[in-house]
């Protein structure tokens, strides 16, 4: 099945701005591992690429005539030859598998169940869907109760072609999820330095150092429908000069961010260096790898399972009529009493109930005490309690297995991995002040002037996930939270040697328990090691959007830290 990975899956993809394939006319590569059910003398098996694509049409007279010419050329297939005998290529199955599962359009949604089932009747093995649900940490039945409304689906899926599990639990925080959307569009899709294949490659190289199948497999078929060389995907020393000369910034921005230095921004671009680099072109590569790591730590961070057309996110059911179980669409609004659990979903019963109210209560008290209290401390002691919580020893969680052949030819020097900024004992690199350099007085006009617009929807980004507050907490309500997330936002940006000299960083002690600091540590420096134990043994009694909120903040504060030590090198560089 491993092969499988390097299959075109997002044909469907639509742009932003108007429902349309991100390039009609270039034809679907195909993999050179992935065959498709079919013998030489029919090559075409099903339906065109573009009967998916004008599904996500803004216009709806469009997306019905696409709808009836999909069914047409499908049941045109299954007819063809004696009952038992009917085929239909994997990739159209996997895509009317995705389409049943989570299109929030229901004639589309309902019609591709039927094709499906129809398909089995007729003698085709049909794929069907592992998991219940986007995440194997969130039960699929509080994403449905806590989605948002219909139109930010339909909005989602009609601008991005289809409605994938990062979309589907970045939704339970829509205003977060518009603007994440927005930035995400700009980076691959509209006008830019780099060509757009080289796009989905950097975030492809960049989510291989974190292990993260999930973005290579979804920007693996991205880059092969830009038009890439499929013969890229076969590891790093198949690809441009100019991308392999990215290796070690990949790895340092993914890892220990804090090391990279002006000297490694001249060897990219000085005059006369070999796969030379322009400025412009060096930051949209650098925003592109800091949003791939990041977002690694997100899906890490949210147990997301793979898609249902990803290696590993379906199964072939026997073509048996009387066996056919499709299995649970998952779009929110629907009616799902019968919906299984994810195995893996926490519960306010694990533990001692009454020892998740007592940390609820806890934490509610401190949070009032800070806000409350008038004490000022000194300079000196700013810098001690700064020190001292950089340089606590917070455990992370097991280390996985090894990582698949399909990851580590895109790694090279894999055994370079994160490591604590301020070790006992050990010479620390210097902490970068923020009042040094910051994001908001350097960092911003300097990605703007180079990469227009861009620092302006990072800013963005930045603003929303940082005042998104419902004013609640647990069972609890009108609560201000604005300390508690701040202290989330300094931790992540302390474990990357990032110091405010205007923040008590005593108040990350106070409100941030022990599994609080070791999941978020994890899932910022190490998120390949993220396990659901980790995840459901913090904040017990919170819902899973808050512990998504949680997630948000680190992404983002991730990126953030990341951007600010390279933009710094770039800085120096040119003055």
């Amino acid at each position: 099945m491993e092969e499988m990975a390097l299959e075109p899956l997002t044909d469907v993809l639509c742009e932003c701005n108007g429902g349309r394939t991100t390039n009609p006319d270039v034809s679907r590569p195909t993999s050179l591992h992935y065959q498709p059910e079919a013998v030489e003398s029919e090559p075409e098996l099903g339906p065109n690429p573009k009967n998916f694509s004008r599904l996500c049409s803004r216009d709806e007279a469009e997306r019905a005539e696409a709808l009836e010419e999909l069914t047409q050329s499908v049941m045109s297939r299954l007819g063809l030859d004696r009952p038992g005998s009917a085929r239909l290529e994997k990739h159209t199955l996997l895509q009317l598998l995705r389409v049943s599962r989570s299109c929030p359009l229901p004639e589309v949604r309902e019609r591709a169940a039927e094709l499906l089932r129809t398909a089995q009747e007729r003698g085709v093995e049909i794929p069907q869907a592992l998991a219940s649900g986007p995440s194997a940490f969130i039960s699929a039945q509080e994403i449905l109760e806590e989605g948002p409304d219909q139109e930010v689906l339909i909005e989602a899926f009609l601008s991005l072609g289809r409605y994938d599990h990062i979309t589907m639990v970045m939704a339970l925080h829509p205003t977060y999820l518009s603007c994440f959307l927005r930035t995400q569009h700009a980076l691959l899709e509209l006008d830019g330095p780099l060509p757009r294949p080289w796009r989905h490659y950097i975030v492809v190289m960049a989510a291989a150092r974190h292990q993260c199948s999930y973005l290579v497999q979804q920007h693996s078929a991205g880059f092969l429908e830009a038009g890439g060389e499929e013969s890229w995907l076969g590891g790093l020393q198949h690809t441009h000069p100019k991308i392999r000369s990215l290796h070690t910034l990949n790895k340092l921005l993914a890892h220990r961010p804090w090391l990279i230095t002006q000297q490694h921004i001249q060897e990219l671009v000085c005059p006369g260096v070999d796969a030379r680099w322009s400025l412009a072109e060096l930051i949209h590569a650098v925003v592109l790898m800091t949003h791939s790591h990041s977002l690694s730590s997100f899906v890490w961070g949210c147990g997301l399972h793979p898609e249902p057309d990803h290696v590993g996110g379906h199964t072939f059911c026997p073509p048996s009529p009387s066996n056919f179980v499709l299995g649970h669409a998952f779009y929110p609004h629907t009616p799902s009493n019968n919906m299984p659990r994810s195995p893996h979903s926490p519960t306010p019963e694990d533990g001692k109930p009454e020892d998740g109210v007592m940390e609820v209560e806890v934490l509610m008290k401190r949070m009032v005490e800070l806000q409350q209290q008038e004490e000022e401390c000194s300079p000196e002691e700013m810098i001690t309690r700064f020190e001292r919580e950089r340089s606590e020893s917070i455990p992370t969680a097991v280390v996985r297995g090894a990582p698949s052949e399909l990851l580590l030819r895109l790694v090279e020097d894999p055994e370079f991995i994160y490591e604590d900024f301020s070790i006992r004992g050990e010479q620390s690199p210097p902490t970068m002040r923020a009042q040094d350099y910051s994001w908001e007085d350097h960092g911003f006009s300097l990605v703007n002037r180079l990469l227009p617009d861009m620092g302006q929807l990072l800013e963005e980004k930045f603003q929303v996930v940082c005042g998104l507050t419902y004013n609640r907490m647990a069972m609890h309500k009108d609560v201000d939270t604005h300390t508690l997330r701040k202290a989330l936002w300094n931790y992540i940006h302390c474990l990357y040697g990032i110091r405010y000299d205007d923040y008590d960083y005593g108040e990350v002690n106070v409100l941030l328990e022990r599994g609080l600091k070791m999941f978020v540590k994890t899932v910022a420096c190490h998120p390949e090691q993220t396990t659901d134990r980790i995840y459901s043994a913090y904040w017990r009694l919170f819902r899973h959007s808050e512990k998504v909120h949680v997630n948000l903040l680190l992404m983002e504060a991730r990126l953030q830290a990341a951007l600010l030590y390279t933009l710094r090198a770039v800085t120096r560089y040119m003055t």
